[in-house]
């Protein structure tokens, strides 16, 4: 259990550094760790990742490094998403939803593995604007023609409303609260320096996961939705996640502007391959069990702790 404790910590350093990767760590440790079925470990996270998000966000707008609007712009397209995401959830199983998860993981990675000089123009302070290809549109492009501005504007307002949406269906899907994707968006789409995209990012995160979680307990107590018996979340675990997580968060804040972030990103993305090739071979056989020449098991979507499911060793 030792292990799961450091792993709380880990959760809180890594949202107070990036402004994401808590539910990417989360959801493995309760499985592994503590012993958690999956689709309970899933709600559980929600509500560990969004009281660690809630208390980054207080701490961030007293540094006034959040951005009030372009969160709403993500949070409200992302409650959208997170509900639809938790009323698909039931009719999967946990195996799937952690399959899904690594393979989130993965993408995670490959972005922050990608090139990121377009970020540190944009923190620099050099403003840059979007064309209807994502690419960069030139000053005095957009100088000669204020209806063109206003049209990428438009366009711009449009595209973040889409991935808020999509970013809250992989919420309210597998537990994720997307951070890894909102701080790019925020970056290049609305142009926001660094720490105010972390700090936004939190507060949009705070917003799905809360979401999320009340979907899934309603869902849960609901007998004509398929919930099943009472979702028997571990609150102590819970809060001892959350306590710890905080303190992790504070720490990762305090180091976030003495360490380089390329480099942070860089080893947190070799660890997330890492993690999710972990549990695309303990999860695979079991989503896809024809595929492995296994058995397939007896699985049910209701909320039940499978018996005999214990720490890892």
């Amino acid at each position: 259990m030792i292990w799961a404790w450091f792993g709380a910590a880990a959760v809180g350093l890594a949202m107070g550094l990036l402004g994401s990767g808590g539910a990417i760590l989360t959801i493995p440790i309760l499985v592994y760790f503590v012993g958690h079925d999956e689709k309970i470990a899933i709600a559980e996270s929600l509500v560990i990742v969004g009281a660690i998000a809630v208390t980054g966000v207080i701490r961030a707008s007293m540094q006034k490094q959040v951005d009030f609007r372009s969160a709403a712009l993500l949070a409200f397209p992302g409650i959208v998403g997170t509900l639809a995401g938790a009323h698909a959830a039931q009719f999967i199983s946990g195996a799937v939803q952690l399959a899904l998860l690594a393979c989130l993981m993965l993408a995670a990675s490959a972005l922050m593995l990608k090139d990121t000089a377009p970020n540190h123009a944009t923190s620099t302070g050099a403003e840059r604007t979007v064309d209807s290809a994502g690419g960069p549109v030139a000053d005095d492009e957009l100088a000669r023609s204020g209806a063109g501005r206003d049209r990428v504007r438009t366009w711009a307002v449009w595209v973040i409303a889409a991935q808020g949406v999509g970013l809250g269906l992989a919420t309210g899907l597998v537990g994720v609260g997307g951070g890894f994707l909102i701080v790019p968006v925020l970056v290049l789409l609305r142009r926001l320096p660094m720490p105010t995209a972390v700090g936004t990012s939190l507060a949009i995160i705070a917003v799905n996961s809360g979401t999320g979680f009340l979907k899934y307990l309603s869902i849960n107590s609901d007998p004509q939705a398929g919930g099943g018996p009472a979702m028997t979340v571990d609150w102590t675990i819970i809060g001892v996640f959350i306590a710890l997580g905080v303190a992790g968060s504070q720490v990762g804040n305090a180091l976030s502007g003495r360490i380089h972030q390329q480099t942070l990103k860089r080893v947190f993305a070799v660890f997330l391959i890492v993690m999710a090739g972990y549990i695309l071979v303990r999860q695979a056989p079991r989503a896809l069990p024809g595929a492995f020449g296994t058995p397939k098991p007896a699985t049910t979507v209701h909320w039940e702790r499978r018996e005999g499911t214990g720490p890892l060793k």
